[in-house]
Parts: structure tokens; sequence; C-alpha cells
């Protein structure tokens, strides 16, 4: 469990709680840029993961690229990179220890994505990372390595981005693949399993996981995934309630006040307004399946272009055939809605797809990855393009749409706040700093001049800011 200091600094991916939101007396400066009110700067290795603060400590993770070579499905693969957990001085940005971290394989990643993109997440006293081409690991502040959990291998045909988070003395992780996604929990003292639930509804997804706690004091995790938000119990993982219907493959983390949670899910074509209809696995089967088998192979399919098209990406089991489980996943994506959704579980439990614990629900003008940021009553949602969407959070109302004027570009970073701002950064470096409300407006900018991935992080009169090649710190 976080302690009450290290909750009030920037202990997980997107801070206190997830929320994006840095704690009241928070004043960071507003006009600011890479020439311009530099604390310090440091150089360090490729990452998207973004950096944890606790104490006199910054925590992220990084990894020294290898020979980069083409993988199936226009992915990536670095061999002999390697991997690192680093750890800085937050008051000079020195690096105070850089641990290598074991690398047993090389799992294909998508090229925006690294194998370095989750965030680390820690208690105050030690730091927890997990790595797709490893697993778990943790370490002291001084940089003893304190256990270690193998994981995977993965089917995760992008890479991983889910961030491991802590609640109530467990590191809880997300490990959606295309094949035997589960949830696990294990002791954060120990790294010794806890419990492990499987989750065979769902294929990849990169989300991090919400922690809410009930009024009948039970503390649940709220977890998006591919078509569905599920919830589980956080001491046992049993599975409490869920929400289908959903888009495939969800990147963001949802956000939770109070008794009320957020999440939101896009993929392309999840916007359209008439449901996509797929034929079914029999009929394929009775015009393609010619050994009669029960599956289909890519030659069988040979004459069908769409299928043929996209049939490494429908192959879930990368065993080279499609069978019922992967074209039942296809069938969901092409059918599934793009949403934002407020829902309200209020105890509830089993499938809430059609309930009125949905309050509201919004489907387009959606992120892709950035996740919702909710600040004093008002929800931003930035999509790629640069459009800026603000809606009341009550009622799902749209508030205020525009583009960022200089940073029409694509958005991987979620969007902060602290002291009546909020801070947005895109993939090119192009940072915007709006005056929060329902009217937000832009009062400053700047150009990084180098690629940004990771969310900043804000404490006290600093904000941390992280591209491909540095650290920041402004003050």
């Amino acid at each position: 469990m976080l302690t009450a200091a290290t909750a009030q600094e920037w202990p997980q991916f997107r801070g206190p709680a997830g929320l994006g939101v840095a704690a009241p007396s928070a004043k960071p400066p507003v006009q600011f840029g890479p020439r311009d009110k530099v604390a310090w700067k440091t150089t360090l290795l490729p990452g998207h993961s973004s950096p944890v603060i606790a104490g006199d400590r910054i925590f992220l993770t990084a990894s020294q690229p290898g020979t980069r070579k083409d993988a199936p499905l226009a992915k990536m693969v670095d061999e002999g990179g390697k991997l690192f957990t680093i750890c800085l001085d937050r008051k000079t940005g020195k690096i105070l220890w850089q641990r290598e971290v074991p690398r047993p394989r090389l799992e294909m990643y998508q090229p925006t994505n690294s194998p370095a993109s989750p965030s680390p997440v820690t208690d105050g006293t030690r730091v927890y990372v997990f790595f797709g081409d490893f697993g778990l690991l943790a370490y002291d502040f001084n940089g003893k390595e304190t256990w270690r959990v193998p994981l995977g291998p993965f089917n995760n045909q992008n890479g991983h981005g889910s961030s491991p988070v802590l609640v109530d003395g467990m590191v809880v992780l997300l490990c959606d693949q295309d094949t035997d996604s589960y949830l696990i929990a294990v002791d954060a003292k120990t790294g010794k399993t806890r419990w492990k639930t499987p989750r065979p509804e769902v294929t990849r997804s990169y989300s991090t996981p919400g922690v809410m706690r009930t009024a009948s004091g039970q503390t649940e995790l709220i977890v998006p995934g591919a078509h569905m938000l599920t919830a589980y119990d956080a001491k046992t993982g049993e599975k409490l309630w869920w929400i289908g219907g959903l888009s495939w493959q969800p990147k963001s983390t949802p956000i939770i006040d109070g008794d009320t949670l957020y999440a939101h899910w896009w993929e392309n074509g999840g916007e359209n307004e008439t449901v996509a209809v797929t034929p079914e696995f029999s009929t394929l089967l009775a015009k393609y399946d010619t050994d009669k088998d029960g599956r289909l192979s890519k030659a069988e399919v040979a004459s069908d272009a769409p299928l043929t098209r996209g049939f490494a990406n429908n192959d879930l089991g990368t065993d080279g055939y499609l069978d019922e489980r992967d074209w039942s996943a296809y069938s969901a994506r092409r059918s599934a809605r793009n949403a934002l959704l407020a829902v309200r579980p209020a105890g509830a439990r089993g499938d809430l797809t059609d309930s009125p614990n949905i309050l509201w629900r919004m489907q387009k003008y959606l992120p892709n990855v950035p996740s919702p940021l909710l600040y004093e009553g008002v929800l931003y949602l930035i999509k790629d393009g640069g459009i800026l969407t603000a809606v009341d959070a009550r009622s799902g109302k749209m508030l205020k749409q525009a583009r960022l004027p200089g940073a029409l570009d694509t958005y991987y970073a979620s969007p902060v706040a602290a002291a009546g701002h909020v801070y947005l950064i895109s993939q090119p470096g192009k940072l915007t700093v709006l005056k929060a409300g329902p009217e937000w407006e832009v009062v400053a900018s700047a150009d990084f001049e180098d690629e940004a991935y990771a969310t900043p992080a804000i404490v006290g009169d600093a904000i941390y800011i992280r591209t491909r090649g540095a650290l920041y710190c402004f003050r």
C-alpha cells in the first residue's frame, strides 16, 4: 500500500491513483521549454516508460537498441539489445544506479512501441518494473534486487504497454495477449503469487488497471480489455461484473472518481454507424475448408483477397490457421463500438452491458492511446491530429472542441494537470499548456524537437518530461 507521502508524489503511471492530477500544493511552471527554465537535463537511453517519483528518487526503464530487424506484420525485434531499470536523483538529475534486466527472449513490437514501455510503480521503499521480454522485478531504493518473477513468453504482436499497479500489498499486472490472457497479483514483499485469474474471453490490450474502493469496503480492480470492461475482487481475483460490446485492444487506464469510473475504447472502424456483418465460421468452412479439418489455411483462402490480407493479424494462435476462436475474435472486432463510458457500479454483479449503471456513453472524438484526464469536473480528450475535446463529466455533454495550434500531431502521452493548467505533449515533441476549464484556452507552447511518448510527471514546483533522448526537469 502506498504511504501518504508517496501518494502525494508521482508513484505510478499517471501519478497518484493513476489520475494524471498532481497534489493540490503542486505549482509547476507554465511557460518553459528545452532552453527555458531547465533545472536539469539528463541524457538517457530510449524508452517509452513514464517517470515515477518518490522522495528524492526518480525511476524509469530504458532499452539499449540492438540490431533492429523486421518481423512479421511489419513489427520489429531487437537482436543484441539490453534492458535497464534506472534511478536518478530528483534534485540534480544524476543517475544514481542503473541495473541491467535479464532478456531471455526477443518479442515483436510495433515500431512506435518499445521493449521498455510499461512504467514502474513504487511504494516509497521499493520500485517494481515489468518488461515483456522477462517479467516482473523489484528493487530497493539503493538498486538491490529483492525478487524477480519471470513471466511469459507472451503472444502480443505489438509488444506490451500495461504497467504494474500496487494495491493492498500486492503488485498487480494485466497480461492480456492473443492467447492465454490473465491478471496476476504477486506479494510486493516476496514476489510470490497471491492469485492469477485467466481471461480467456479477451485478446490483446495495453491498459493499466484502475483501483476502486467501494462503499462496502471492497477493493475492485477495474480492467479495460478487448471488447469489455471487467471488475475483479482485488483480494481474490474473482470476476465481479463486466460490460461488453466495446472496441478491440484498448490502451488507456480508467479514471476512478469516488463511486463513478470513466473508461474508453477506440479502434479503426469503431465509429461507424452501421455494424459490419461477418459470415458464420461454418459458412467459411463450407466454402474453403478443402481438407475438412475444421480450420482454414492461407492456401485454402487464397482466392479471398480480404481474408488473405488480414490472415496473419487474425491468426491469434500464430499457428498458420484460422480456427473458430480466431474468427469469433475477428467478428467481435468488426461489430464492436468505440466508447467513452461513465459507469457507477454501485455494488452490482454480473453483466452490466445494458444496465442503468452506465450513466452515459460517447462514441466519437475519442483518443487512440492517451487516457482521458478528469480535472475539476471536466474530461479532456486528445485525439490524433491535435483535436482536444472537453466534456462535462456528469452529463457527457461536449463543452468545447478545437485543434491545438501548432500541435496537429499524433499523441501517445496522456494529458496531466496541476494548479489550474493542463499539459499535453505530442509524439513529435510539441508541448501545449492550457488554462483549464470548460472553455479551455492555450496559454503556452514549446517545441522539444525530439519524440515524446512518455506521460509527464508533476511534483511540487517541478514538471518532468521525458523525450526519446533525455529526461528534463523544469522548475
